[in-house]
């Protein structure tokens, strides 16, 4: 099975030394963000875990713990933007972002690693041309060490509007003129332009449209195939396979203004505040009312081939 990280904050930026333990001890405890009470306890162990998910604005904390990740697979998600500190007050500068992907990537290899170039909004600092002219810069940097890089545009959820009331949608005419040439762009550094839950509107220019976070994905990271269960989608607009998150919304540092995972400021630093590295929660501990569910996890590596091999046998057939 596949285990989430990023869904609700940013571990490997902030909690890499939690999630440490967790690895260690082999299990962590999970509080349902809308029924406090509910706990999953997920197992942690590597024969029932296939594949770890992250996403983050900075790994570099998390790369002193790579070797005590390597009996699971992973598939690692950087998100690198051109923003400034008055949107991302507390991401480290884009370079020092940049070479940790790099090194990640040398680590767990490029189909285990996508770069995300999102979200993507316009003012009148971070224009069209402005996007363009950093993404080219970034993409280039990033060539060679992933494969795949996924965009989208601001979605104005209910804390993003509390947080960043002045941020407006992106127009259709600016969302076709930034991902024609970013899939152009992304396309010389040998990259695929993944689209987040915006639809098929830039299928026509090159992009791939079925989602950033697919069955696909996982096993290509892994080099096998895999036995994946029926599972509803995250929202409508997402065909991406998730779930099984162990973060904590209102917990994330970083203070982007575009958060959709934040309340607002105050709260994270109160959550913080009981955050103990030592505790299989990652935020606080255990409590006498828990409701303590154990989640029911097995492999989903059906082991009978290996990916490649797989594809090497269908290109036989088709070509014969």
């Amino acid at each position: 099975m596949i285990i989430q990280t990023g869904m609700r904050t940013d571990i490997p930026a902030f909690y890499s030394e939690w999630f440490a333990n967790r690895i260690k001890e082999g299990y962590v405890m999970v509080r349902n963000p809308y029924q406090p009470l509910q706990v999953t306890r997920y197992s942690l162990n590597p024969e029932v875990v296939d594949l770890i998910g992250f996403c983050t604005k900075n790994p570099a904390p998390m790369l002193k713990y790579m070797d005590i990740l390597k009996p699971y697979g992973m598939y690692w998600y950087v998100t690198i933007t051109p923003y400034g500190k008055e949107i991302e007050p507390r991401v480290p500068e884009k370079e020092k972002v940049i070479e940790s992907f790099q090194k990640l990537s040398e680590i767990v290899g490029r189909d285990s690693m996508g770069w995300r170039y999102d979200p993507i909004f316009l003012n009148s600092r971070y224009t069209p041309e402005y996007h363009l002219k950093k993404f080219e810069k970034m993409a280039a940097a990033l060539e060679g060490y992933t494969e795949n890089c996924v965009i989208s545009f601001v979605d104005l959820y209910q804390k993003v509007r509390r947080n960043f009331p002045e941020v407006k949608e992106v127009d259709r005419q600016n969302r076709l003129y930034l991902g024609k040439n970013m899939i152009r762009i992304a396309k010389n550094h040998g990259m695929t332009v993944r689209p987040c839950g915006e639809g098929d509107e830039l299928a026509a220019y090159g992009a791939d449209c079925s989602g950033c976070m697919t069955e696909k994905i996982y096993e290509k990271a892994l080099d096998t195939t895999m036995n994946f269960p029926k599972r509803q989608p995250a929202r409508k607009e997402c065909v991406c396979f998730l779930g099984n998150d162990i973060g904590a919304y209102n917990s994330c540092l970083h203070m982007c203004k575009y958060c959709y995972a934040n309340y607002d400021a105050s709260t994270v630093r109160k959550n913080y505040a009981e955050h103990d590295p030592t505790s299989p929660f990652l935020i606080g501990k255990g409590q006498r009312e828990d409701q303590i569910h154990i989640a029911d996890q097995k492999s989903w590596i059906d082991g009978q081939m290996r990916l490649f091999d797989w594809m090497d046998v269908k290109k036989l057939y088709t070509y014969q």
